[in-house]
């Protein structure tokens, strides 16, 4: 068994690590101590005389050394900002990402030795890393505990309730929000591990609540064909879920490769599918699930944006999200299919663009391909639906009728015409110019009807696995934290 605690200085890592392994009857491995002892000075003294890359240097050795370990793991504020680190802490492991208002984190860490690392003034600083390290540490989490008003031994409590499969968590571990109402998946009806009794026991949430929610939870299981993953939860208390929320998605190669890679990465991870006509009831069950990351296809892009908590600046100016990370029950979205896109393409930068499409797939098209200062048009079935896409970007617009391939060094497809069984093509082989590179974003099957034209045309083509490969890997990092080559999702699909 290994239990690591991540999270920023003053959250109660050390703390809360040292009163958990007493409990669980486990060492405790403090990766701060433990580099200091190698380094034979105090961090301070580190960062000083030889600088914070060697500090990280130290750390990265610690954390690899710990890769094995049984115990709980504390680990310092910045650690997780190393991938490296993640896939080492993650493996076998579950993950508690501990936080705390800013303004209780500085009155905590305040009269510190500790070097700053921005040169800002301490409260400032503790803001700013807050937001740079966000990211990181919600990738990391398995769950997230606010220790803001709980005692080290109270937070304590809530891990030994959640890894044992106890009676509850404690009653104000409540979101604002009624949607989700529990920051830590709902605790598992069996005891996996023998513990030592809390000296200070809260008072559970009531077994007749959990029971009606997990009532619901079976129910929606069932409604959508997922009755095997309730008695994989029910029989494995760790197990955590994600999954791709679409209609269809039965197509989707994303739980092949999700699965792969959390094996991989040895995770207690289950990746699968939510196919269903509405995005509330998909999001309703996973509330109840304790699921870390949903990947969102059609028609949900767009959808799923009024359900999140927090959006990134991308998905903001896309108006459409495909990934959504679950922590601390909140739900942050972001884009990837914008990498996937602008990724294989990088080498035209400059070019003369035209988007055939203009819905969530082509907003990200028509967004990636301006970062890379692209002339874009954006072609659509409804010109009216090209004319709001390409005025959110200053682009040119128009029907598919206008399509003139010796006006377009780039032809980027984002409707699902060719996706198995259609066998269409919006484009024809003699309206393409042998210099224009076709990138066709359907990826089943392998081969489109537009890949097809374009080759007999001598065009260069990319095929839709090229943005499935990078912005998967891209989703895969926000989700877990764990950074992956584009070599190794191809790996992992073939």
């Amino acid at each position: 068994m290994k239990v690591v605690l991540v999270g920023f200085r003053g959250t109660g890592k050390t703390s809360v690590g040292r009163i958990l392994a007493d409990r669980l009857g486990v060492a405790f491995y403090d990766t701060d101590a433990l580099v200091e002892q190698r380094a034979g000075m105090p961090i301070p003294e580190i960062f000083r005389r030889v600088g914070e890359a060697h500090f990280r240097s130290l750390e990265r050795e610690i954390v690899a050394s710990l890769r094995d370990a049984e115990g709980v793991i504390g680990t310092g504020g910045g650690a997780v900002c190393d991938p490296a680190n993640v896939a080492d802490l993650r493996r076998h492991g579950r993950v508690f990402l501990l936080t705390a208002p800013p303004g209780v984190i500085h009155e905590r860490i305040a009269g510190s030795d500790r070097p700053g690392l921005t040169g800002l003034p301490p409260k400032e600083e503790v803001r700013t890393l807050l937001l740079r390290r966000k990211v990181a540490y919600l990738g990391a989490a398995d769950a997230c505990i606010d220790t803001g008003r709980r005692t080290p031994g109270e937070v304590a409590d809530l891990i030994v309730r959640e890894i044992g499969g106890e009676a509850g968590i404690s009653p104000d571990e409540k979101h604002e929000d009624a949607e989700f109402s529990r920051s830590l998946p709902l605790p598992s009806r069996t005891s996996r591990l023998r513990v030592r009794p809390d000296p200070h026991p809260q008072i559970p949430v009531s077994r007749e609540d959990a029971k009606t929610r997990n009532h619901e939870r079976d129910i929606l299981l069932e409604q959508f064909g997922l009755s095997t993953l309730r008695e994989e939860i029910d029989r494995d208390p760790g197990l955590m879920v994600c999954g791709i929320a679409g209609n269809p998605c039965a197509h989707s190669r994303s739980p092949l490769l999700y699965n792969r890679l959390f094996t991989h990465f040895g995770m207690n991870y289950h990746y699968t599918r939510f196919e269903w006509p509405d995005m509330g009831t998909i999001i309703r069950l996973a509330s109840l699930l304790p699921l870390k990351g949903l990947s969102v296809t059609i028609p949900f892009k767009s959808d799923v944006m009024r359900y999140l908590d927090e959006v990134d600046e991308h998905a903001a100016a896309i108006g459409a999200a495909n990934t959504v990370v679950r922590c601390g029950g909140r739900l942050y979205g972001h884009n990837t299919d914008w990498l996937g896109v602008r990724s294989p393409l990088a080498h035209r930068r400059g070019a003369r663009a035209v988007v055939l499409g203009a819905g969530g797939a082509a907003a990200a098209a028509v967004y990636a391909l301006r970062t890379l200062d692209m002339e874009v048009t954006v072609l659509a079935r409804r010109p009216e639906a090209a004319r709001k896409l390409a005025e959110r970007f200053d682009c040119r617009w128009g029907g598919l009728e206008g399509f003139k391939g010796s006006d377009a060094d780039v032809v980027v497809h984002t409707t699902p015409v060719g996706m198995e069984p259609d066998t269409r093509s919006l484009i024809a082989a003699c309206s393409l110019e042998r210099k224009t590179t076709v990138f066709d974003l359907v990826y089943t099957p392998p081969e489109t009807p537009l890949l097809r034209a374009a080759r007999e045309a001598g065009c260069e083509t990319i095929p839709g696995t090229e943005m499935f490969v990078h912005q998967a890997a891209e989703q895969f990092r926000l989700i877990t934290g764990i950074l992956v080559t584009p070599e190794l999702v191809r790996e992992m699909l073939s």
